[in-house]
């Protein structure tokens, strides 16, 4: 095997080919955390499609006192997406049936009783107070994850509102939407929530997967202002009618898929029983997928989390930093193209050092390059220079760290973990993919790059009827996506460093 892995499946069916007319066109919408993209597709017998129509950017700014994201940007990308998808499909001389919103986690939006937006929603990297012992303070940390059975970050969503609500919730607030419900409102007129997102705000019970009342009341949190809980695949109506006409799309139903993304990207994952995720971005969620919550001493001690998944499924999972570090060091070095950086990090001689990726130091520093080097300073280990050289320390951190989260797993489950399946934009670093499955002594199967898109469209055409269970979604998106496989070296056949 070379080291960019072995090809094992190779679609018949893949964006830009033509394409079988069986099966009904739809639309994911997937924003993440700074841009979104409009993506076109189907997935129904005997393949898979997809086609990516339109992109746009929002990237967070200061304003109004915190970090903020721009709503209007994106729902008018989102609008624009949704046009161009309708153009698209005219082409193809077949209509939009369905559409649905996924995007990152934690964050929310504020409206009043009529509906309206009232402020630009605060940005989990905004540079707030830390508030998670004061939180403690009134509910142990023991009890929240017992009662949630959601992992500790400074950024969730219950860290976010009792700080918001400390320093004055509009007076007029009467309703939080989630990112992606917030969106979905805009789309339909419909408030409602829906419960992949929810769980991630840890304010819900882990064994009901509904808003913890009690825990509201003790934080002094208003629980009057959640909606009401959809799961994913939950049907909630047509576009408005006026935007319906304006985009084109005269006939589409709207569908709330696993609206956080993770668990789209979990939900288009073909996995292998036994088998765990990482989904690879920004951050990278390492974990296996459950049939119910896993909460105990152990688990709150590993500080791990039991997320909600699609069709009563739970993501028992752990964050990583992912290639977040890296993403930031590339702006402050000289342009490259990523693929030529890659390559450049193949051939870089090993450091002995190690950083460890989820230090909250490397969470939003004025410079990532210092800050790496100072981690590898600090320990006393080799401080590169060259830019390859630094980013492979990175890489090879992060591999270090999926092994590790992967030997918790095993040891918090009790199972086995056969193998590693790599999706999302991190599925693509052939470096990254080698040195996880090197790190882990496991096979590591990377692809679809697009699971989250993938996953939107699944749970929406499970959802229409179009195909039976997630089950079948999988096996159709098994069989029509192209994954690499890369196999565990020896350690005595690895360049030094790792390599």
């Amino acid at each position: 095997m070379n080291r960019r892995g072995r090809a094992v499946k190779r679609s018949p069916s893949r964006a830009g080919r033509s394409i079988s007319a069986r099966g009904a066109l739809r639309v994911a919408i997937d924003l993440g955390a700074g841009s979104g993209r409009a993506m076109l597709g189907r997935l129904a017998a005997p393949g898979f499609f997809l086609r990516e129509v339109h992109r746009f950017r929002y990237e967070p700014r200061p304003h109004q006192g915190h970090l903020r994201w721009d709503f209007g940007l994106i729902r008018d990308g989102v609008r624009q997406g949704l046009a161009a998808a309708a153009a698209a499909a005219r082409e193809m001389g077949q209509p939009v049936r369905s559409l649905g919103v996924d995007s990152w986690a934690v964050d929310y939006a504020l409206f009043d009783g009529a509906l309206r937006l009232l402020e630009d929603p605060i940005c989990y990297r905004d540079a707030r107070a830390e508030v998670m012992e004061d939180v403690f303070r009134v509910v142990p940390r023991d009890e929240l994850f017992a009662r949630t059975g959601i992992q500790f970050l400074p950024f969730n969503t219950v860290f976010q509102l009792f700080a918001r609500a400390r320093e004055g919730l509009p007076a007029s607030a009467a309703r939080l939407l989630m990112i992606p419900d917030a969106v979905h409102l805009d789309l339909t007129g419909i408030a409602a929530g829906e419960r992949t997102n929810a769980s991630t705000t840890q304010l819900l019970g882990a064994v009901s997967g509904e808003w913890d009342g009690a825990l509201f009341e003790r934080l002094g949190l208003p629980i009057g202002l959640m909606p009401r809980l959809n799961p994913a695949g939950t049907a909630l109506g047509p576009l408005a009618p006026a935007l319906a006409s304006s985009v084109g799309l005269p006939d589409a139903v709207v569908i709330a898929p696993a609206t956080h993304d993770t668990g789209s990207a979990v939900a288009g994952t073909p996995l292998r029983p036994g088998w765990a995720y990482i989904s690879s971005g920004t951050w990278s969620l390492v974990g296996v997928e459950l049939p119910a919550p896993l909460v105990n001493a152990a688990v709150a001690a590993a500080n791990f989390t039991n997320e909600a998944g699609a069709f009563g499924t739970t993501r028992f999972l752990k964050n990583v930093a992912g290639l977040w570090i890296l993403e930031c060091c590339r702006k402050e070095w000289p342009a490259r193209p990523y693929e030529q950086l890659l390559a450049e990090v193949a051939r870089a001689p090993g450091v002995a050092g190690r950083i460890d990726p989820d230090h909250p130091r490397f969470f939003n520093p004025p410079s990532m390059v210092r800050e790496v080097k100072g981690a590898l300073a600090e320990a006393g280990h080799p401080v590169p220079e060259d830019p390859a050289a630094l980013a492979r320390v990175i890489l090879d951190s992060l591999a270090a760290r999926y092994a590790e989260v992967v030997r918790t797993i095993e040891t918090l489950t009790a199972r086995r973990v056969e193998g590693l399946h790599v999706v999302g934009g991190g599925s693509q670093n052939a470096y990254l993919n080698q040195a996880t499955a090197d790190a882990s002594g496991r096979p590591v199967l990377a692809g679809p790059v697009e699971a989250t898109a993938a996953g939107n469209l699944a749970v929406q055409a499970v959802a229409d009827g179009e195909l039976a269970s997630l089950a079948a979604a999988r096996e159709l998106l098994a069989g029509a996506s192209e994954m690499r496989r890369y196999a565990p070296r020896p350690a005595a056949g690895r360049r030094p460093g790792g390599a």
